[in-house]
């Protein structure tokens, strides 16, 4: 299967932290970009961060300075680590790759299916 896994949502008091993983099958030969998306209720989804597979990165501004997203290329994985947690961070956040498979050979969009962060204040 194709597929991402995300992990590591949760609730958490403002000012607090949590770090998202989200790990990609081992049907996805390479991936050339991943991101996390976030949706709050209400709202339209939103890109928070991103990571290309050399290691450039960007950030939504409502979390630069507060978030980072780094990746393990050998564990197929990558991270969202949150810190000071704000309430209006809550929502479901979503991985995404822009991904290389090979059964059959081809590029395609791969979303997880989200992972829920709640911040209380």
């Amino acid at each position: 299967q194709v597929q991402l896994v995300e992990s590591g949502g949760g609730l958490v008091e403002a000012g607090g932290s949590l770090r998202l993983s989200c790990t990609a099958s081992r049907s996805i030969f390479r991936i050339n970009a991943m991101g996390w998306y976030r949706q709050a209720p209400g709202k339209q989804r939103e890109l928070v961060a991103a990571i290309t597979s050399g290691g450039s990165t960007n950030y939504a501004d409502s979390v630069k300075g507060r978030f980072t997203i780094s990746r393990d290329n050998a564990k197929n994985t990558v991270y969202l680590q949150m810190n000071s947690l704000k309430p209006e961070d809550t929502a479901v956040y979503y991985c995404n790759a822009d991904a290389f498979v090979l059964s059959p050979m081809r590029n395609l969009e791969v979303w997880g299916q989200g992972t829920l962060v709640t911040v209380s204040s």
